[in-house]
């Protein structure tokens, strides 16, 4: 997300410093170690307590999932960033990030520029033992020629169904006791995520081909698995990620895909709004063009499987 990770970058630097320090600074570190969408098996939890830091909310749940009933017992989670109603590009690093890096076992970031501040504060934090899991690299997605990483890749199942798998791994390297509930959990989750892929397919088979319209590149992974095009002039997309305006020609050619309707749907990022997109989503609306909401961070009352599923059949209910 270049406005999080490029116009950010440097700031992140610094606040990871200051963290060490000891300043505190704005910002909430969240955790979701209960156990509301645990799964599977449940152990005696006899093993060793796993501590485990994620940068967000979503791939906290993906390791909530493997943890399964373990999870708030055996399996210690704290989420980073968690506000369903914050940009998380706003996100400030704190003490207590710092802190609890500083005793994980386990981390799971993005990657891809999407949360540098995890890497500069373990460096920080001096945890020769922690094991890091890198979405992105894990991904194997590339940045195009002459273009950008899309660095959005949990609405890339495959993406995900590997990440359970490293983590069922990472798990039970620390407690080998509860590997086999990590193992069948991971399964079971996986299992499900696939009956998301399935869904997709569906899609595909029916719409390939047909027009999509973003605001921003965040669900593109989901759509193109939907075998829809993205039609958005990228000079629009690029410059709402990175928070810079919008030429009147280019949000006019944006604006045009649903006046002329070259679009089936509008997939709208909820936690990122300004001038220009909502100009794109009263256009979408004037022209009866379905607008399926996205969101960067797991909605309130939701886990990642329930949160996917009304992404998946969002698409496939906007396209009839």
């Amino acid at each position: 997300m270049a406005r999080w990770h490029e116009g950010q970058r440097s700031r992140w630097g610094s606040l990871a410093v200051t963290a060490v320090a000891g300043l505190m600074l704005l910002g909430a570190c969240g955790s979701s170690d209960d156990n509301s969408s645990g799964s599977a098996d449940k152990s005696s939890g006899g093993g060793k307590t796993v501590t485990v830091v994620a940068s967000t909310d979503v791939w906290g749940d993906v390791v909530k999932q493997v943890a399964g009933d373990l999870a708030g017992s055996t399996v210690k989670i704290t989420s980073i960033i968690t506000d369903p109603d914050a940009d998380p590009h706003s996100y400030e690093a704190n003490t207590q990030n710092q802190l609890a890096l500083s005793k994980a076992d386990l981390v799971v970031e993005n990657g891809g520029g999407y949360d540098d501040f995890v890497d500069t504060m373990l460096k920080s934090a001096k945890n020769d033992d922690v094991t890091l899991l890198n979405a992105v690299d894990i991904s194997g997605h590339k940045a195009p020629a002459g273009g950008e990483l899309n660095e959005h890749v949990w609405y890339d199942f495959p993406t995900v169904e590997k990440i359970a798998d490293q983590v069922s791994d990472a798990l039970s390297k620390v407690d080998p006791d509860d590997a086999d509930t990590y193992a069948a959990n991971a399964k079971t989750f996986n299992g499900k995520v696939d009956a998301l892929e399935q869904v997709e397919a569906a899609v595909k088979k029916a719409h390939a081909g047909e027009g999509a319209a973003i605001t921003e590149p965040v669900p593109l992974y989901l759509l193109e698995a939907c075998g829809l095009v993205d039609k958005t002039p990228e000079d629009f997309s690029e410059a709402i990620e990175e928070g810079t305006d919008v030429s009147a020609g280019v949000l006019k050619q944006t604006l045009d895909l649903f006046s002329k309707h070259q679009v089936k749907v509008l997939a709208y990022n909820e936690q990122t709004s300004g001038p220009e997109t909502e100009k794109v989503l009263k256009a979408a609306k004037a022209a009866n063009v379905a607008v399926v909401p996205v969101t960067e961070t797991l909605p309130e009352g939701k886990d990642y499987l329930t949160w996917m599923q009304d992404n998946v059949t969002g698409i496939q209910s906007a396209l009839g």
